[in-house]
């Protein structure tokens, strides 16, 4: 027999479900409408700034606000499905507490300050992408012009999935309610920062696979959509399957294999 509290724990389960499948698809549309642009014209028209790679001319600082706001939606594209768990179990808890008649707060104070952690790390990204533009080491497709510069970024995406960071910050998303038990904060305060927390866990687990999208294609959505079922895979799949370890290995060979390619010419 349902209980009313069971009943309001599925209908706020099922409002943050669509919640946060609608943020999903608006960002992934919004972003599918820019590589379509980009695949058609060789331009990526992103909040009014042309983006077409070195053969343009340099890009104005101003330009950096624009570029930032294309990694944000990227971010929240690729990020926001395999953090529905941790924002599903953070609902959960805070329905409990109003049910206990604690202080209650808007799930969406949570999802704020995840997505605050991966907007700075997107305007990381976006000075990252206006540095390499500068230095003509991006193509017209976004992807870089640097043989060297590609495999040393996958060597080190690889090696970096083996390292002890990398599974503590992977330990933390996998477990949700270890998470908030350990962590709960009152208040739209208190929200905000385990939000900002988990982002920030987040971004230590898979920054340097985000860092990637500058070797296949930062608009590449076959390679956004694989780094992003991967992320997902990681978090959500049994340890015991050592997915990252996996990927890792797989990673430093084809870093290998592209180091060996463009040095051969040469030899």
């Amino acid at each position: 027999m349902s209980t009313p509290l069971a009943s309001a724990l599925n209908r706020d389960r099922l409002v943050v479900l669509t919640g946060l499948a609608a943020l999903t698809l608006l960002a992934w549309a919004y972003m599918v409408q820019e590589a379509r642009e980009l695949s058609l014209s060789g331009i990526c028209q992103c909040a009014g700034m042309k983006m077409s790679g070195p053969d343009l001319h340099p890009w104005s600082a101003a330009s950096l606000l624009p570029l930032g706001f294309m990694w944000a939606e990227m971010m929240v594209a690729m990020m926001l499905p395999s953090a529905t768990p941790m924002i599903l179990v953070f609902a959960r808890l805070n329905r409990q507490h109003r049910e206990n008649h604690q202080p209650y707060v808007s799930t969406a104070v949570f999802v704020l300050g995840y997505l605050g952690a991966w907007a700075g790390f997107s305007a990381l990204a976006a000075v990252a992408q206006w540095g390499l533009h500068g230095a003509a080491l991006l193509s017209a497709k976004m992807v870089s012009t640097s043989g060297s510069l590609g495999a040393a970024l996958l060597i080190v995406a690889g090696i970096f999935q083996w390292m002890p960071l990398k599974n503590a910050c992977l330990k933390h998303c996998r477990s949700p309610l270890s998470f908030l038990l350990n962590d709960w904060r009152e208040g739209r305060r208190g929200a905000l920062i385990m939000g900002l927390r988990h982002g920030s866990y987040c971004i230590g687990c898979c920054w340097l696979l985000m860092v990637l999208l500058f070797v296949a294609g930062v608009m590449n959505l076959w390679w956004i959509g694989l780094l992003t079922l991967f992320v997902l895979a990681e978090k959500v799949a049994p340890p015991a399957l050592r997915l990252g370890q996996v990927a890792g290995a797989i990673l430093v060979a084809c870093g290998i294999l592209m180091l060996a390619g463009h040095a051969s010419p040469q030899g």
